[in-house]
């Protein structure tokens, strides 16, 4: 989602950077980029290595708290192509899933500024026993839309993110916002989804498949 569906990372950023520095430490876009992807704990841990002594999940509350503020606030930039390629899945009757890391209701609150019934299933890192790198939140977004993982096309834009999606089986995507993703097992990379169709997608599972 964030960084994929969703141009959010700098709302990521924007909440890491006051609150590493309202604890006397200093946090670079460079250790920023480095939690891209990452599912929240292990991003919270970073934080407290960083000086921030808070719980891990009290750090994950807040910056999922700071995200939904600035979305409410300024609204968020959806990624070019993206709610026109999930039209045209939509259109061609593909099943949709957010699989994220960002928490269940940051992804629910991303959902609602779609204008048309976009996704089947909504799963949010705290939906998942093991995050990305995992394959886990993968398996389990084919098991809520009740198809087989194989026949599943994984859209991502992290490392973290790729390893997961490649892992679990799903044809992977990579379409880089932040960070490369030259290596980490894509079936294809795209520069952008700006004008995909489900015709894109579906070749390119055929492709991957043969």
């Amino acid at each position: 989602m964030d960084g994929t569906l969703v141009d959010t990372e700098p709302y990521w950023i924007a909440a890491e950077t006051p609150l590493v520095e309202r604890f006397g430490g200093t946090w670079t876009h460079e250790d920023a980029l480095g939690l891209v992807g990452n599912d929240l704990l292990t991003s919270a841990r970073i934080l407290q290595e960083a000086g921030v002594q808070m719980d891990a999940d009290d750090i994950v509350e807040h910056l999922t708290d700071s995200v939904i503020e600035q979305i409410r606030v300024k609204g968020v930039p959806f990624r070019p192509g993206a709610q026109e390629l999930l039209r045209s899945l939509r259109a061609a009757g593909v099943k949709t899933a957010i699989v994220t890391m960002s928490r269940h209701r940051l992804a629910e609150r991303v959902t609602q500024l779609i204008d048309f019934d976009a996704f089947d299933a909504v799963l949010g890192g705290d939906d998942v026993a093991r995050p990305k790198p995992f394959p886990d939140p993968y398996l389990e977004g084919a098991r809520a839309l009740g198809v087989a993982i194989e026949d599943c096309v994984a859209i991502e834009d992290s490392p973290t993110g790729l390893t997961s999606a490649v892992s679990s089986g799903a044809v992977s995507l990579g379409v880089p916002n932040l960070v490369a993703l030259e290596g980490y097992g894509a079936h294809a990379i795209w520069n952008t989804l700006d004008g995909r169709t489900a015709d894109d997608i579906a070749t390119l599972w055929k492709e991957s498949r043969a």
